[in-house]
């Protein structure tokens, strides 16, 4: 009996194994949100990296965060570094590129709870006197992450969090 359950292990665990072979080399979560406000008024509250703490969902998740802010406070080169509780982990983001109204891009290094280099971006479309901002994290996804995506749904990790920040976003821009 017990020769059985260790043989339907290892074949459990080999085809686990297999089958996150096939997933994607690469990963995306992004969500949009349609806000009643000019894209340069959000924007502000984006590219300015000072101003993050009124509407990322992070800086919730750990008032007592540790942040330091290096090079310009806004814009193309802008960085922030944290250290906080494990709901947050460490890390270090930088802006990558900031086109006034529109798009940042922004550069995404995770140390804790585990490694990871992603990238993040913003984009913002005018409509009518509206804006539609779109969130987006992005970047590769080697085998140990796969097998961890068995059990750990990046999209249903980050995609609330990214609702929420996307919901604040809209609170302090339509006010």
């Amino acid at each position: 009996m017990l020769e059985t359950i260790a043989i339907a292990a290892v074949i459990l665990t080999g085809a686990m194994l297999a089958f996150a072979a096939t997933k994607p080399d690469t990963f995306r979560v992004e969500r949009a949100i349609h806000i009643d406000a000019p894209p340069e008024r959000i924007f502000q509250h984006i590219n300015d990296l000072t101003k993050w703490g009124a509407w990322s969902p992070w800086e919730k998740m750990d008032p007592g965060m540790k942040k330091t802010l290096s090079g310009p406070p806004q814009g193309t080169g802008a960085v922030c570094e944290w250290s906080g509780n494990n709901a947050v982990g460490q890390g270090r983001m930088e802006i990558l590129e900031s086109i006034p109204s529109t798009k940042i891009a922004v550069k995404l290094d995770f140390f804790k709870p585990f490694k990871a280099q992603n990238h993040a971006g913003f984009t913002l479309t005018a409509c009518d006197g509206s804006t539609t901002v779109t969130w987006a994290m992005y970047g590769p996804q080697p085998y140990l992450a796969k097998v961890m995506g068995l059990f750990l749904n990046c999209e249903k990790m980050v995609g609330p969090q990214f609702e929420t920040g996307l919901a604040n976003l809209k609170m302090l821009a339509e006010k």
